[in-house]
């Protein structure tokens, strides 16, 4: 299958039976899905939606979050990967929030990305979420379906896998396509073992394809044999 194809296959696919796939992290402003994202690294969105309640009531805003500590910050978001490194970022970010963009989330990736704890994969993310910009978060998930799929090739770094993407995604599903990804990363093309039984789409994987065609020539071989 060409890439244009599988692109088109992809696009059709998802547009039909998930048409709209959206975060699974809860929030209700930009704010809250700010710090959501930045505490999803390397964390799952289920134990991040299970410590943001408790922790957005007591820093409902910008404000309230840059007044307050690291120290303090820890005590709610104990629970999630690397939270002492986190909860500087977030009070950071806030600080950083009001000091220069007058405490609004900023639109722009080149804005976004001064902000601490925001690398490029988060702004994408608020971007694309909270702004509706093409813009593609590579996460691992991203990283790692985009690959199998065969929607990229020879993409080593998230950068390349980001390019290669929005290169080739209709632009008006650059954004949605981020979540699909993730979805299916997360539920389906999982990272040790990919249900590929379970799978709708293997008629336009490369993953499949190939470890299909691989077993196909030992179950030949061992009857030969």
């Amino acid at each position: 299958m060409l890439k244009k194809e599988r692109y088109k296959e992809f696009v059709d696919y998802f547009s039909t039976h998930n048409p709209d796939a959206q975060t699974e992290l809860n929030y209700s402003n930009p704010y809250e899905l700010l710090v959501a994202v930045i505490l999803s690294a390397q964390c799952t969105d289920k134990r991040i939606n299970q410590v943001t309640p408790m922790l957005f009531e007591r820093f409902p805003n910008v404000e309230s979050l840059a007044a307050s500590n690291p120290e303090e910050v820890f005590t709610f978001i104990r629970s999630v990967s690397y939270p002492n490194n986190k909860a500087k970022h977030l009070v950071g970010m806030a600080q950083k929030l009001l000091s220069e963009f007058s405490g609004e989330v900023p639109e722009k990736i080149e804005d976004l990305i001064k902000l601490p704890g925001v690398g490029r994969k988060t702004a994408n993310v608020i971007s694309s979420v909270v702004f509706h910009q093409p813009a593609m978060a590579v996460d691992t998930h991203v990283f790692r379906v985009s690959n199998r799929l065969g929607l990229t090739s020879n993409a080593t770094t998230p950068l390349a896998v980001e390019k290669q993407l929005v290169k080739y995604l209709p632009k008006d599903t650059i954004a949605i396509a981020h979540h699909w990804l993730i979805l299916h990363g997360r539920y389906t093309c999982l990272a040790r073992r990919p249900k590929c039984e379970e799978c709708a789409i293997t008629y336009m994987c490369r993953y499949f394809e190939k470890t299909h065609k691989t077993l196909s020539i030992n179950i030949s071989t061992n009857k030969d044999t």
